[in-house]
């Protein structure tokens, strides 16, 4: 899926016991999903972005344009 080109930001928490994951691109809230180990976090933040896209899509909301970063 070409849309799924938006940075993923994976923090670990130690209030929350967990890893948060958060899209910066999309600045309604700071943190979408969390997983109890890095893989789970990543698993469920491909999953939070699709379903964020589609929201988005739904709505006719245009989607925020993704940060890219330019290799050296």
């Amino acid at each position: 899926m070409t849309q799924l080109k938006y940075p993923m930001v994976i923090q670990w928490s130690d209030e929350d016991d967990c890893f948060l994951v958060g899209f910066p691109d999309f600045l309604q809230q700071r943190w979408r999903t969390h997983g109890n180990t890095y893989e789970l976090a990543v698993s469920n933040g491909i999953e939070a972005l699709e379903s964020l896209i589609m929201a988005y899509e739904a709505t006719g909301e245009s989607l925020p344009e993704p940060t890219v970063c330019e290799a050296a």
